[in-house]
């Protein structure tokens, strides 16, 4: 459905929040959206009077924002639940012989549905009711700078779509986009990104790239651009297939580039393989800010849009947020196509708090020994798998996934130090906490076996705590979790004058009263507060440096620096500006308690 439409529908239903006030598209707007992202009920957001304080600017362009979120779902994969999208992907991707001449009608229908899935190529779209090549100014956009460090304002939800040389492939796909002056954006498509690969077929062939990214339109356009197909296969088919009729695409007008022509704005232009520019920092889904690196730089010929175009945009950061949802629809729609590539794979999870490549559960059907083993290695060779850091399986015996608590409870009954794999694999470009970029370690733990014993003897925290800085005066703070299991965790805070390997040794003899030490800064962190402890710790660390088995396991989660003896450049936690948020409270345009703030570590 249209931007309009979706408007509409949303305010029938009372899940859109209209802010008329005018709101500066410079952080306050942003603020606005990452508070809201966090509250259980949260609202779509549509701010009707964006403006540029700094520049004078006063936009007649509306800005919508957090659009996905647990009541829109449904809404935005046409009326569908999740795994029945799930479903109708098995069917086809394991065709059952027809046994009845119903079954063969059924399966016709199935079948007929394919069609769906080709765009259809239209000769005009409301996206080109106003067409821009002369004095072309992005800036004509409600542009937002998210962050404080953020290197400018960056497109969040534009959908980039490119073609392989030979034109035989093509590619719908979202990455962040800079804006560096009128004409000019920087293209921050990542070295395993499949524009990057068309990229450098140009680069090799000597000629320029065209590119087109839209704005808007239908929400599941947003969405598909985030899916993980294999290289070469439109995201719009999977839009087809899921709203059972096919994208409308248009010819951009300065390219040969198709884009739906229902979205709100395109951007059509060029890059030229020898036109690199520094693109950053940028406050990403990591929660981290991500560095200053050189990326390709779109050169705009035109810039097209409807009558009465909408903004989308999305606020990235530390979690829960808008991406939560969105990777929710990847992860229960392909878990199908995961089944193909890692057989008895029976279900898994991305928590939203290990930031999804961080950290993956999987439940199995192991049928022999090292099985786990087997399908963790299956996982990190598969697309946008091979970048999850850390894995954890268990059984079909096992709880929920997404019942955390016992799920974890599970988990320590059966962790063995002996099922530990320590592996090597490509990471994601925006990880920050390996030793070298794009290369780190990979964890997986087998918990799919029986009860273990381990005779842990559990003192109060107060005394552990005075016993450890007996050992080590560093030591600020201690908190046990799960101590009804053969492995209770203990959260070690420390000021951090040295390693944590040597805080490590010191208190590992006190291994009768411990089983697993997770390390963490004295700043910045809660022993108390396990979500984001969590979100913390699966960030920063590289498996084959930060994980210590001995007669305990010790798991560093802290920041690094040169103490450690790490070269690179550590970035900074992604913080809201204190004074925008507190600012906005006093106006009454963001309710947050001092508790929240705290909790989910908002400055």
């Amino acid at each position: 459905m249209m931007s309009n439409e979706l408007i509409k529908l949303l305010k029938q239903k009372n899940l859109l929040k209209e802010i008329d006030e005018k709101l500066d598209v410079n952080l306050e707007i942003p603020h606005i959206a990452y508070v809201e992202a966090k509250k259980e009920n949260q609202k779509v957001l549509l701010f009707t009077n964006p403006v540029d304080k700094e520049r004078g600017i006063e936009y007649n362009i509306p800005v919508l924002m957090n659009i996905f979120n647990k009541d829109t779902l449904k809404l935005i994969f046409n009326n569908k639940e999740l795994d029945e999208i799930a479903k109708e992907i098995e069917i086809l991707l394991k065709p059952k012989k027809p046994k009845t001449f119903m079954d063969k009608i059924d399966g016709f229908k199935k079948l007929w549905k394919i069609k769906n899935v080709f765009p259809k190529e239209v000769k005009r779209g409301a996206c080109q009711d106003v067409i821009i090549k002369e004095n072309i100014d992005l800036e004509m956009m409600p542009i937002l700078k998210t962050w404080e460090q953020d290197g400018g304002k960056f497109i969040t939800m534009g959908q980039v779509y490119t073609k392989s040389l030979d034109g035989e492939k093509v590619n719908l796909g979202m990455y962040r986009l800079q804006i560096y002056d009128k004409t000019r954006l920087g293209l921050h498509w990542q070295i395993h990104k499949d524009s990057n690969h068309f990229f450098h077929e140009y680069k090799k062939a000597g000629k320029k790239m065209p590119v087109s990214i839209a704005i808007g339109g239908d929400a599941l356009y947003t969405w598909a651009a985030t899916a993980p197909l294999p290289i070469g296969m439109n995201e719009l088919f999977l839009y087809g297939f899921i709203k059972e009729r096919p994208a409308e695409v248009v010819k951009s007008i300065t390219n040969d580039i198709f884009i739906p022509k229902d979205v709100d704005f395109v951007i059509e232009g060029y890059c030229d393989p020898e036109d690199m520019e520094i693109e950053g920092m940028f406050g990403d889904h990591t929660g981290y800010y991500t560095l200053k690196e050189p990326y390709p730089v779109l050169n705009v010929t035109a810039i097209t849009h409807k009558k009465n175009p909408v903004f989308y945009a999305t606020v990235v950061g530390k979690p829960p947020l808008e991406d939560k949802y969105m990777g929710l629809a990847t992860e229960r729609i392909f878990l199908p196509l995961l089944q193909t590539q890692a057989h008895d794979l029976v279900d898994y999870r991305m928590p939203e708090n290990g930031v999804f490549h961080n950290l993956i559960l999987c439940k199995i059907a192991p049928q022999y020994k090292g099985h786990s083993l087997q399908i963790a290695h299956a996982l990190w060779g598969v697309g946008q798998m091979s970048f999850v850091k850390h894995a954890i399986f268990v059984d079909e015996k096992a709880p929920e996934l997404e019942d955390y608590v016992n799920l974890t409870e599970w988990i320590l009954n059966r962790f063995d130090k002996k099922n530990i794999l320590i592996s090597k694999g490509v990471i994601d470009a925006l990880d920050h906490s390996s030793s070298e970029s794009l290369v780190g370690g990979k964890l997986g733990v087998d918990c799919t076996g029986e009860v273990v014993q381990n005779n842990i003897k559990i003192i109060d925290d107060n005394k552990l705590l005075e016993t450890m800085q007996i050992l080590d005066s560093d030591i600020i703070a201690l908190k046990q979790y799960y101590t009804n299991t053969p492995n209770p965790i203990c959260v070690v805070q420390y000021n951090k004058t040295k390693p944590a390997y040597e805080v490590f040794n010191k208190i590992k003899v006190l291994k009768e009263h411990l089983s697993i030490v997770v390390f963490v800064d004295e700043k910045q962190n809660d022993v108390n507060n396990p979500y984001m402890l969590i979100w913390r710790v699966t960030n920063n660390i590289d498996s084959n440096r930060d994980i210590f088995i001995e007669d305990i396991v010790g798991i560093d989660g802290t920041n690094k620096s040169k103490i450690d003896g790490f070269s690179r450049e550590w970035p900074d936690d992604v913080n809201c500006t204190k004074e925008v948020i507190e600012d906005l409270r006093k106006r009454k345009l963001i309710e947050i308690s001092d508790e929240e703030i705290k909790y989910f570590q908002i400055y």
